[in-house]
């Protein structure tokens, strides 16, 4: 079983969840800790282009397909119509680190902090109706909110917060 902690970024469409999900990582990791992510896509996508070896693989029916060079390597797992893994079963398959920040999986039982941008593409509230809302960063003042809230922009303070919420060791 992973016990490595899991932090999510969580807002609506447009409210930047992967410009700070990159910034976060650059953050962290640059203070030495072993950063993964996982990011969730609401629609089909694929890495595989068309007519290379590893597309032509799972085009012929293959369940998985790893590419491995010598300076990386990836798995792409064909669900044929099973159902989309949880984000439970996707943590067991990450190698050991020490954080893994999860982008989307607005609904998911982790820590998360809620995103808010003035152009996304809703601008209701998730905190109120999810109690794993643990923050707030935004790029308009928030009022009245009991919730630790930060500017969007602050990536300082917002790893500072990730690291002392989950309780990672200070390096």
């Amino acid at each position: 079983m992973n016990k490595t902690p899991a932090f999510g970024i969580s807002g609506w469409k447009n409210s930047g969840k992967t410009g700070l999900t990159v910034r976060l990582v650059q953050e962290l990791t640059a203070r030495g800790y072993r950063i993964s992510t996982i990011k969730h896509a609401h629609h089909e996508f694929d890495i595989d282009k068309p007519g290379a070896d590893s597309f032509r693989h799972r085009e012929a029916g293959a369940g998985e397909v790893a590419i491995v060079s010598g300076t990386r390597f990836a798995i792409m797992h064909e669900l044929r119509g099973a159902a989309e893994p949880t984000l439970a079963e996707i943590l067991l398959r990450m190698a050991p680190c020490d954080l893994v920040l999860v982008e989307g999986y607005k609904r998911e039982a982790i820590p998360k902090i809620e995103l808010r941008r003035m152009e996304s593409k809703n601008l209701e509230p998730l905190a109120p109706n999810d109690p794993h809302v643990v923050a707030i960063a935004a790029d308009h003042p928030i009022e009245k909110q009991a919730l630790p809230v930060f500017d969007l922009d602050d990536t300082t303070a917002i790893a500072d917060f990730i690291v002392s919420s989950i309780g990672l060791s200070i390096r």
